[in-house]
């Protein structure tokens, strides 16, 4: 397997690719963009016109763009991902949506005798630039498999969660979890410094203690004690405030069609929308703390 197509060259797609011409592969790409097709292409890549030209004559495509109904329509529309493959090439689909698209489009894919896989990922922009993702992968062990030589290149961490749609269902739940444990370890932080606590001392106990989480020790949330972490630079993203909010969205409505009850996801929601909704989308989701104290 060495040709690719490359569908959705942004923030995360570009490094995404990039990191297959650096394993060798011959990416063939599309986006809307021109910057990001001009960048594909300084980068070593074949600039395509469409998603029908990138999807010809390629042994796996792998999508990585911002929506379900963006997603359903670059597979399923008359020049789209479907109607130009071949029969034998493998289908990743990288993007974080609904399970319920995911399982649709996998379907359509297998009706034409395609193997397809939903592998959102988990590491933000620097760990695409790293080639240090994590794969949440839904579908078939047989095409997981196959998909190996294609993931390692960009991701740490690949793991297969079931079936389709688990890819997706997995990222759901971890990003709601992610939403959850950040907001409390800003109201841990904000309740600290109240009462007299310093930051660093306080990371320094909750760190080696019962409080201990990734939000605290790999994303801390206030400047100082991690020196990597967004709250280091200004709170730029990292992982934007919207783009949490997208994902908590998702979560909340599998949780809904389930009818599974999650009360504190549901007001993790609602403070991410109250940030969004203040023109705060675009900082990153650990900047809750500062519009948890008032100052954002």
């Amino acid at each position: 397997m060495k040709t690719l197509g490359f569908i959705g060259l942004g923030n995360m797609g570009l490094p995404m690719a990039k990191n297959l011409l650096g394993a060798d592969f011959m990416v063939k790409g599309f986006d809307l963009s021109s910057d990001a097709l001009n960048a594909f292409k300084e980068a070593g890549g074949t600039v395509c016109s469409s998603v029908g030209e990138t999807a010809s004559n390629v042994d796996c495509v792998i999508t990585m763009l911002p929506s379900g109904p963006i997603v359903q329509d670059t597979y399923l529309g008359d020049d789209g991902i479907l109607a130009n493959c071949g029969s034998d090439c493998l289908l990743i689909d990288s993007s974080t949506i609904d399970v319920a698209t995911a399982r649709a489009v996998s379907a359509a894919a297998a009706d034409k005798g395609c193997a397809m896989l939903d592998a959102p990922v988990s590491g933000g922009v620097s760990g695409a630039a790293a080639g240090t993702l994590a794969f949440m992968v839904g579908g078939s062990k047989d095409a997981f498999d196959r998909a190996q030589p294609v993931l390692d290149p960009m991701g740490a961490k690949i793991v297969h969660a079931g079936d389709s749609g688990n890819g997706q269902a997995a990222k759901a739940c971890n990003n709601m979890l992610l939403a959850i444990s950040m907001i409390g370890t800003c109201e841990a932080f904000n309740l600290g410094r109240s009462l007299g606590l310093d930051d660093q001392v306080f990371f320094d106990i909750a760190s080696n203690a019962s409080g201990q989480s990734w939000s605290l020790t790999s994303y801390c949330p206030v400047p100082g004690p991690l020196p990597t972490s967004p709250a280091n630079n200004g709170y730029q993203p990292g992982f934007a405030t919207a783009l949490m909010l997208k994902d908590l969205g998702l979560a909340m409505e599998a949780a809904q069609s389930t009818g599974v009850q999650t009360p504190l996801g549901e007001l993790s929601k609602k403070i991410y929308s109250a940030m969004t909704d203040a023109g705060h989308g675009g900082v990153d989701f650990s900047g809750v703390i500062k519009h948890l104290d008032g100052s954002l």
